[in-house]
């Protein structure tokens, strides 16, 4: 049995790649840890739409994180160890791991990112699309 979805309609010729971006957000596993912001920034010299990701990640060094843009999607992989050197009486912090995914649009560049007082910004820029206008000439049906 197939499956039907909004983005099957005739008239949406080749929009098989963005039912596969939502298949993948779906899929994305993420629960609620590490907890993020998005926000947009207001616009810098540039002029371009800046957007920024902050993920709260108290107690991880930058060693310890990991930061991938693989086809249109940004990963954060972050990776602690237990310290086995020391023995608690209460342990209330755990050592965790985690990865946190985004599905980026085409024209989304991630432009750095930085670790501060437990906090990871990622400072994401959209890159304006450039407008093509062909017109395509009819031919007489002649060979």
């Amino acid at each position: 049995m197939s499956r039907l979805s909004v983005l099957s309609n005739p008239l949406l010729l080749g929009f098989e790649e963005i039912e596969r971006l939502i298949d993948r957000t779906g899929k994305g596993g993420n629960e609620g840890y590490p907890p993020y912001n998005i926000e947009r920034v207001a616009a810098s010299e540039s002029g371009k739409d800046k957007l920024r990701i902050t993920i709260a990640l108290a107690g991880f060094t930058r060693d310890q994180l990991e930061i991938v843009v693989e086809d249109n999607q940004l990963s954060v992989r972050g990776r602690q160890q237990d310290d086995k050197s020391r023995e608690y009486l209460y342990r209330g912090i755990a050592a965790r791991q985690f990865t946190r995914t985004f599905v980026l649009a085409d024209g989304i560049e991630v432009q750095s990112a930085d670790l501060s007082n437990g906090l990871l910004a990622i400072d994401l820029v959209r890159h304006e699309p450039h407008r093509l206008v062909r017109k395509i000439e009819i031919g007489t049906g002649s060979d």
